[in-house]
């Protein structure tokens, strides 16, 4: 079990510090607004949804401590009529080890009417806080500069996103994003450790299908596309929706897991659950049980009463 920490801890470790994937989530295609900001207000109502995922269940060191990646999201978007388009707000913590990450990102999105839908234009800007305690890695090289340090080391970067969305709304939608478009760059206090964020792209869509013996039923196929330029990864998704209310399915993220999803909503609110089957290395060798997912979303409008006025006319004085 050691010898597995210590080798994931060496192969993944410098993997985030220098690719700095972003965290993933089982319910993209209701998470549209984590990784586009041009979707914000595409739903013409104040949204808020909320993310909780504990990913590679049981996955522990030789000491016990927890290793795997928990992420926790909240976001928050709206239409804002006299901006011609919408706000949002996105708050993330994510967990991976012994390094933390708090990241803030806000941003607007400008709507204009094109054909039978609609396109988003937006930009954000981001904060990310990231904090790596040193003190509790174990090398087996004592010399290797990257864990010199045996302090807690924190930095903060910014950075700016962009991204066009087009909805026909229950019809279809598609999305193009990319992050961390600049690029920035952090340092730590002590480490020799690079933090240098890179950028990623995102291409999303999907297409809601009523089946034609029942309409009761709907098909709703959707896909993720993501890569830094270096590498790619694929998330299909299908899932069948019953009169709006319940629905159920699958999807598949390439070289990682398949997933099975369950949820329902009621008037104003959704509530959807998602199971990892990790299709790793790190699935085969039984040292986890999967993945948990998490969804609530609620979204309200709010309508100003307008105050009824009276008019004087002389004739009537």
């Amino acid at each position: 079990m050691r010898k597995l920490y210590i080798f994931f801890i060496l192969v993944a470790f410098p993997y985030f510090l220098f690719s700095q994937q972003e965290a993933q989530f089982s319910h993209n295609m209701f998470n549209n607004m984590a990784i586009n900001p041009a979707y914000a207000g595409m739903k013409d109502a104040i949204c808020l949804t909320g993310l909780v995922r504990q990913q590679w269940v049981g996955f522990t060191d030789a000491e016990g401590n927890k290793g795997a990646p928990q992420t926790n999201l909240i976001s928050v978007d709206g239409k804002v009529k006299f901006l011609r388009g919408g706000l949002g707000l996105t708050v993330m913590s994510d967990k991976l080890g012994f390094e933390n990450n708090i990241g803030v990102k806000f941003g607007y999105s400008y709507h204009l009417h094109l054909g039978p839908g609609r396109l988003g234009i937006g930009a954000n800007i981001g904060f990310l806080n990231k904090k790596i305690d040193f003190s509790k890695f174990k090398p087996i090289d004592l010399t290797d500069p990257l864990l010199q340090s045996q302090n807690v080391e924190t930095t903060m970067i910014t950075d700016v996103s962009f991204g066009a969305f087009y909805q026909i709304p229950k019809k279809l939608y598609f999305g193009i994003s990319t992050s961390q478009l600049l690029q920035s760059d952090g340092s730590l206090q002590t480490s020799t450790a690079s933090l240098d964020l890179k950028r990623h792209y995102y291409i999303t869509g999907g297409y809601f299908y009523p089946l034609p013996m029942n309409p009761n039923y709907e098909l709703f196929p959707s896909v993720l596309v993501k890569t830094d330029g270096a590498s790619a990864q694929f998330d299909i998704n299908t899932l069948l929706r019953y009169n709006n209310q319940f629905w159920g399915g699958v999807s598949y993220r390439a070289q990682d897991a398949v997933v099975v999803l369950l949820g329902a909503s009621f008037k104003d609110f959704v509530l959807g659950y998602a199971y990892d089957i990790t299709t790793s290395e790190i699935g085969k060798s039984k040292r986890s049980s999967g993945s948990h997912e998490i969804m609530l979303g609620y979204c309200f409008t709010v309508k100003v009463e307008r105050i009824p006025q009276s008019y004087r006319n002389v004739r009537f004085l």
